[in-house]
């Protein structure tokens, strides 16, 4: 599995960027959001039951990670026709904010690691890349345990600060200063 200091692969991918089948589809590459912080997150399959709660999570917290300067993107292994699918039919996701990217070839799952070798999907991961394309956060969990989408924005806040930031460290607290 990539981990914190190796830099973010070149993928080329399919995203779904809204409910409408006239403008539901766009490319999306390593290179779309330049010079931005990444917050790359994968889920296993749609019309499941719990990743649209951590996809409408980070949906609801969108703005805050765009006042960071940084880009959502959701990513799992089915193909964009069903994200789209997905999101037409499931009101907490019509209206989401970043794309669902699709990874039918597993190829962008497969070169970050995480791919689950029992079920051929990918694991529940998400990755914060800096806007050098540097990976500096990584969390991998469990098939049936969520994600909690504020902390990943915590993360994000405390690598932001570039500075030493403590156990339950929150953005506007007093960093680590060494003596």
């Amino acid at each position: 599995m990539l981990n914190t200091g190796d830099l973010l692969p070149s993928f080329a991918l399919k995203g779904v960027v809204s409910s409408d089948i006239k403008t539901a589809f766009t490319d999306i590459t390593e290179k779309t959001y330049k010079n931005k912080w990444l917050v790359i997150f994968f889920w296993p399959k749609d019309f499941t039951f719990v990743c649209p709660t951590e996809i409408a999570e980070f949906g609801n917290l969108n703005q805050e990670f765009v006042d960071r300067d940084a880009q959502l993107l959701g990513v799992s292994t089915d193909s964009e026709f069903v994200h789209l699918a997905w999101k037409q039919q499931k009101d907490e996701l019509r209206n989401l904010p970043f794309p669902m990217l699709s990874d039918l070839k597993r190829e962008l799952s497969d070169a970050f690691g995480i791919l689950d070798k029992n079920e051929g999907v990918a694991k529940r991961a998400v990755f914060i890349v800096d806007p050098q394309g540097v990976i500096r956060f990584t969390m991998v969990t469990d098939l049936k345990v969520g994600r909690n989408p504020r902390e990943v924005l915590r993360v994000l806040d405390a690598l932001q600060t570039d500075e030493l930031c403590p156990c339950n460290w929150q953005k506007g607290e007093e960093t680590l200063v060494v003596a």
